[in-house]
């Protein structure tokens, strides 16, 4: 084999093997994006079946439940159109409150409840997730449509 082929198949086996490591990394990016939808999305069908998500809104009012192992928690997550129920076992966070914002990272059960693995609340009165807030005010428009 002359030195021109061997250099050839190198090249080849390099490229080769680039490919095989960008399918992977691609691979295991796919796995762990996680996208954003609102309570109405939600109820819309619009969310992966099987794949985590997040929700996010603002939860509901007298909507927080504490169950007696003092750790499971559920509440209503709502964007002012539509309300999931949310369940969440764990430390939830210090500014996590009735009324204010939240954004909750989990999948979607069989009997419509966001089961959460992870609840993130807002760090201050005027800090809202980008796309939170762009998802109440279009849940605003919709209601003042409506009416």
């Amino acid at each position: 084999m002359k030195p021109r082929h061997k250099r050839l198949i190198l090249v080849l086996l390099a490229l080769a093997l680039i490919g095989v490591g960008a399918s992977f990394v691609l691979k295991a990016f796919r796995s762990n994006l996680v996208f954003f939808y609102t309570p109405t999305e939600v109820f819309a069908g619009k969310v992966p079946d099987g794949q985590a998500f997040r929700i996010g809104g603002m939860v509901l009012e007298d909507s927080l439940q504490r169950q007696n192992d003092g750790i499971t928690v559920q509440f209503e997550v709502t964007d002012s159109i539509e309300n999931v129920p949310v369940q969440y076992t764990g430390i939830l966070p210090d500014l996590f409150q009735e009324g204010k914002g939240v954004v909750a990272q989990g999948r979607l059960n069989a009997g419509g409840i966001f089961v959460a693995d992870q609840v993130l609340a807002k760090h201050d009165e005027n800090y809202m997730p980008p796309e939170a807030a762009e998802a109440m005010e279009r849940a605003r428009k919709i209601k003042m449509e409506s009416k």
